[in-house]
């Protein structure tokens, strides 16, 4: 058996209209596993990309906007992946940031997380089945950053539950790690890229000499979820073109 195949599995990747999101669930189909693309908008463009790869997908209507969204969608659906990618942020300097802000970042970055691998995890225990979990965190798990308070808040509390979900679930055969993506051309760095003084100071850091691509996420993810990461539980994979070792 090939330890990095995914055949005959079946993932949820949310947010995976564009950006991170769509490369992973590509990834993933690549692999061999069906593929159901969430989010809040069509996912017409990344269904596209599967079939043209030769893989199987479909898309499902999820706005983690209501933290609850996904609370029925696992229960005897038979799915083996959950890719929690769907992700806000919000910029502004503390002093001015406002509670709406903040609210809307931790429902959809930290309470949304937690509840849809709560009710991923029902339904692999309720089936007597093993599953995967992997959370999209960040470099801003483990560093500050600027002008973002709820989405630091909300990665450091991504980093802490991945941890603490693993405790609890890996002797039950669930695995539950994450990805903590370095600067990544998306629609989130758009205006970190769009400001050079900003984007040079980035750059300057990176030993690798370039930001990010989405693809560059979506094999770390595939490993994540195939046999040969069965003994990985807890971790928090820094993938970031050597950020973190400078």
């Amino acid at each position: 058996m090939n330890p990095f195949s995914l055949e005959g599995r079946k993932a949820l990747v949310t947010g995976a209209n564009t950006g991170l999101g769509q490369a992973i669930a590509l990834g993933l189909a690549k692999a061999g596993a069906e593929v159901i693309s969430a989010a809040r908008r069509d996912c017409d463009e990344t269904l596209a990309l599967i079939a043209a790869a030769g893989g199987r997908g479909s898309y499902l209507t999820l706005d983690f906007a209501d933290p609850m969204a996904a609370r029925d969608v696992f229960a005897g659906a038979g799915f083996d992946i959950l890719v929690n990618n769907a992700g806000i942020i919000r910029r502004a300097d503390s002093v001015d940031f406002t509670e709406a802000d903040w609210d809307d970042v931790i429902d959809v970055n930290l309470k949304a997380l937690f509840f849809t691998c709560q009710a991923f995890a029902r339904a692999c225990l309720a089936r007597g089945a093993p599953g995967s979990i992997v959370n999209i965190a960040s470099l801003l798990s483990f560093q500050g950053g600027i002008r973002v308070p709820s989405y630091t808040a909300s990665k450091h509390g991504v980093a802490g539950l991945t941890k603490l979900m693993a405790n609890e679930w890996a002797a039950k055969g669930i695995n539950v790690n994450a990805i903590a993506p370095g600067y990544i051309e998306t629609s989130n760095t758009e205006a970190l890229r769009a400001d050079e003084a900003r984007n040079r100071a980035i750059l300057d850091r990176i030993p690798a000499g370039r930001w990010g691509r989405a693809e560059d996420i979506a094999g770390t993810a595939v490993f994540l979820c195939a046999p040969a990461a069965a003994y990985l539980h807890g971790a928090i994979i820094n993938v970031d073109g050597g950020w973190m070792a400078r």
